[in-house]
């Protein structure tokens, strides 16, 4: 049964809720749907006001029915279950056009903006929605709402324009090695491994495995298995096969792959090769960052001094746990920051780590190890650097 606005509008009329001054134009948001093959539930708004009609022949005014029937397409549904005014017979059904229309009013408390919009739209989560929010692509009643834990009645005309995605086909990164299972790539300094959130249009690591992968794909975050930094470049490997994700995931959570970085310091460390064990956890003041806890999570660093010039040292790093920033923290505990650490030291034209070396299991049997190359910048201050480190 295809149900019109003017239907719409004449049942309204007969429960006494429309008056010949309304018009079909006056009912939208119109929503059908059929609980079961014997019945059809729109839903509707007429005057900022949400109503739910069921057409059903075999309800028989049992209102537990009427109301299973509208909870199937609004779970939390609240409000009034109109009785029919046109009969002395006290009865919600009301004929139309050859069934029973039931007739039920919303009455809704007012909720949150953005629970509203991640229940309309379950495709989209509700954190980002926030963000759409904030941003100002969400409009109510006509005015931008940037609010998202402003409350409003459901009733209550919600806009939303959500932006088009940046086209990042012209983008591309370097790859190190590909074949049926991975794909290692040497990420410059300054990309991000995976987006931060929704309204993020810069192009990341994610981005480019996206046209590789069979992983993840609904997801901001296709075929990664791990990351590094935005100021830190590097190896990043990503997983093209479900199987090969399992494999690899598997090994960062285990500490089975074993990842070396090179690193330039402002300054000198006092031995040559030695061990940091100082545990590290996030710093109160500034959640963002880390700094040696004796309390915080356990972090192991190994660390070789390959060359040194008048004010700085070529390390050779290997973490032995993967801590957010250990690296970075542990040299700067040492009073040894590297160099261009905005956070933990002093901002020069990049950050002066480099994730060179990567020893992993791609496949079953399948041991392999990816170098890649040292950038420019490191070869500036240390020229000898990829004879010392045996590239």
């Amino acid at each position: 049964m295809k149900v019109t606005t003017s239907d719409l509008l004449a049942i309204l009329r007969r429960f006494r809720i429309a008056n010949d001054g309304n018009v079909p134009r006056h009912i939208d948001q119109i929503m059908n749907s059929n609980p079961s093959p014997i019945n059809q539930l729109v839903r509707f708004r007429f005057n900022k006001q949400m109503y739910f009609v069921l057409f059903d022949e075999t309800a028989q005014d049992d209102e537990k029915y009427i109301m299973d029937q509208i909870y199937s397409a609004k779970s939390d549904a609240t409000g009034i279950l109109l009785l029919n005014p046109t009969t002395d017979v006290e009865t919600h059904g009301l004929p139309f056009k050859g069934k029973d229309a039931y007739l039920f009013h919303c009455k809704s408390a007012k909720r949150r903006l953005d629970s509203i919009l991640a229940e309309r739209f379950a495709d989209i989560s509700r954190s980002t929605w926030q963000k759409y929010i904030r941003a100002g692509y969400v409009k109510v009643n006509g005015e931008v709402e940037s609010t998202p834990k402003q409350e409003i009645l459901e009733t209550e005309m919600i806009e939303s324009t959500i932006p088009d995605g940046t086209d990042f086909s012209d983008s591309t990164l370097p790859i190190i090695y590909i074949d049926d299972n991975v794909i290692v790539v040497n990420k410059p300094a300054g990309v991000l491994t995976h987006t931060k959130g929704a309204l993020n249009d810069e192009f990341t690591v994610a981005d480019f495995f996206r046209r590789y992968t069979q992983v993840g794909l609904d997801t901001t975050r296709p075929g990664i298995v791990h990351r590094l930094d935005r100021d830190t470049s590097g190896l990043i490997i990503g997983a093209r096969t479900p199987e090969a994700f399992d494999i690899l995931k598997s090994q960062f959570a285990d500490r089975k792959a074993k990842k070396d970085y090179v690193a330039i310091t402002d300054g000198h460390l006092k031995k040559d090769d030695a061990r940091i064990d100082i545990p590290i956890g996030r710093d109160p003041k500034h959640p963002s960052t880390f700094r040696p806890n004796p309390n915080g999570k356990p972090s192991v660093t190994d660390y070789h001094v390959v060359d040194r010039n008048d004010r700085s040292d070529l390390v050779q790093l290997h973490p032995l746990t993967g801590r957010t920033h250990q690296l970075r923290v542990h040299l700067a505990h040492l009073n040894t920051p590297i160099h261009g650490d905005r956070v933990y030291g002093k901002a020069a034209d990049r950050l002066y780590l480099h994730a060179y070396k990567l020893e992993v299991t791609i496949a079953p049997e399948q041991r392999k190890t990816f170098v890649a190359p040292l950038p420019p910048e490191f070869l500036k201050l240390f020229p000898e650097a990829t004879h010392e480190l045996g590239l």
